[in-house]
């Protein structure tokens, strides 16, 4: 049972089951009770027949009861059998004593006078067959030494003399035994055949829907033992809930396949930059223990705070790619870029601060933030000629941090690809005046965990032109 096809089809047999099993017995209610209904109006009518031939004035000996299908039994009003049908030897289910006649009482004879009246001049009885409903019971009746189930209709009818009969009648129920013996065994012969036929049915179809999902299962089964990331699932033609698994799951390989390039290209690229400085910090280390002399001390420092700088900016990496969340403290960008530009005192060229009134708060963490402007800044600082401005103002919702230079630019073609880790354009290609290439890759990660944007454009003075967007922090609003 660990098996869908298996589930399924079980499951479905048992619906179909219980289905068919409450049809199945609605339909024998309905058709018993139909049947039923239909032999109680036959003994009715055969009970209002004699009651009206009672009601006119015959004799019991003039009842015609030779109708052996519908078996009848006068009784008085105290329940002696006053006539009965000519073969029926035994009757139940009619509340009577027997069916053998018991002093009847004399009826009417054809020389009476009906419109006479009677000794004390008042009009005589009337006859009549009662308009109620007749009471219909079960039972049983042997007629002609065989017995049966009859149903039994009874007939209230006052003769002439003002004596009140009851007939009863009765129609047989073999009609009625004999279909719905006919239909409950139909049913249970053609149940478990359809339950068969269910079950098969559900597991082919089931098996047949499966067939892709066991085809992805294989194939990601082998892309598990090769660790080959290129491969693909294969996809149905069909528009169902199967095929957009297999589209999610090929997507989704995509995604891990890039990201995972994206993580061998990055180990590469860092090792390939830590090795630089690390084999011309030994050079010196080795020279400077054979020849003190030649020691190049600011070299060697050089290099220790590349390497100090190149370390940090992979732990910050690092760190984002394992998703961690900036905080939700209040930063004044303002104050922040104020800040920043006051401690850059070896700067070639001062940055000109222009911070607009209002409030300037977001959301997040204050050292990440000043890590993204400071960046801005040097990278500004490397390509400029003779001018660095930032500007900080509101607009909407959002603070604005723009940093522009008169340098070379960034050409358009590259203004995405600058943002990416590693990347140098190829006027900064020198490791010792263009950095490793992860400012900017870092600054963008950075403004997209607090909810921002960093993009790069055209300044007027032909420069490049960084501009971060970053939600405004409003009283009583929560940054998204």
């Amino acid at each position: 049972m660990r098996s869908v096809r298996a589930r399924a089809a079980l499951g479905a047999t048992l619906v179909v089951a219980v289905a068919l099993a409450a049809a199945g017995l609605a339909v024998l209610l309905v058709l018993r009770g139909n049947l039923t209904d239909r032999a109680g109006l036959e003994a009715e009518v055969t009970a209002r027949e004699v009651a009206g031939e009672l009601a006119l004035g015959a004799t019991y000996a003039e009842l015609d009861l030779d109708d052996d299908d519908h078996p009848v039994q006068v009784t008085d009003e105290e329940g002696r059998v006053v006539a009965v049908s000519k073969d029926l030897e035994a009757v139940s289910g009619t509340g009577t004593a027997g069916v053998v006649p018991v002093s009847p009482a004399p009826a009417p004879g054809p020389g009476d006078d009906d419109d006479d009246e009677d000794d004390d001049g008042s009009d005589p009885p009337r006859s009549e067959v009662s308009s109620d409903s007749p009471d219909f019971t079960n039972g049983t009746a042997t007629v002609d030494g065989e017995k049966a189930d009859y149903r039994f209709a009874a007939v209230e009818v006052t003769t002439k003399e003002d004596v009140t009969l009851t007939v009863h009648a009765g129609a047989p129920l073999a009609a009625e035994q004999e279909a719905v013996n006919t239909v409950r065994t139909s049913m249970l012969t053609g149940l478990p055949v359809m339950l068969l036929v269910v079950a098969g049915v559900t597991w082919l179809v089931t098996r047949r829907a499966l067939r892709p999902v066991e085809g992805i299962r294989r194939e990601l089964a082998a892309i598990t033992a090769s660790e080959d990331l290129a491969r693909r699932v294969p996809e149905p033609d069909s528009r169902d809930e199967i095929a957009r698994l297999a589209r999610t799951t090929n997507e989704t390989l995509t995604v891990l396949e890039a990201s995972v390039d994206r993580q061998r290209r990055f180990v590469a690229d860092a090792s390939h930059e830590l090795r630089s400085p690390i084999a011309s910090l030994r050079t010196q280390l080795e020279v400077g223990a054979a020849h003190p002399e030649l020691l190049d001390l600011p070299g060697a420092v050089t290099d220790t705070v590349r390497l100090q700088v190149l370390a940090a900016d992979l732990l910050l990496l690092a760190r984002l790619d394992a998703g961690e969340r900036p905080g939700r403290t209040a930063v004044d960008l303002g104050a922040l870029v104020r800040e920043e530009v006051s401690q850059r005192t070896a700067d070639r060229i001062a940055p000109q601060v222009s911070v607009a009134d209002g409030p300037l708060e977001v959301a997040g963490s204050r050292g990440q933030l000043a890590r993204v402007v400071g960046n801005l800044l040097d990278n500004a600082e490397r390509h400029a000629e003779r001018s660095v401005a930032v500007t900080v103002r509101a607009e909407r919702d959002e603070v604005l941090v723009e940093v522009t230079d008169d340098g070379p630019g960034v050409p358009e073609t590259e203004q995405d690809r600058i943002f990416e880790r590693f990347v140098r354009l190829d006027d900064a290609r020198s490791r010792d005046d263009g950095g490793a290439g992860l400012g900017l890759a870092i600054a963008r990660d950075v403004a997209a965990r607090h909810g921002g944007t960093l993009t790069v454009g055209t300044a007027p003075s032909g420069g490049a032109r960084f501009t971060l967007r970053l939600p405004l922090r409003l009283p009583g609003r929560e940054r998204p």
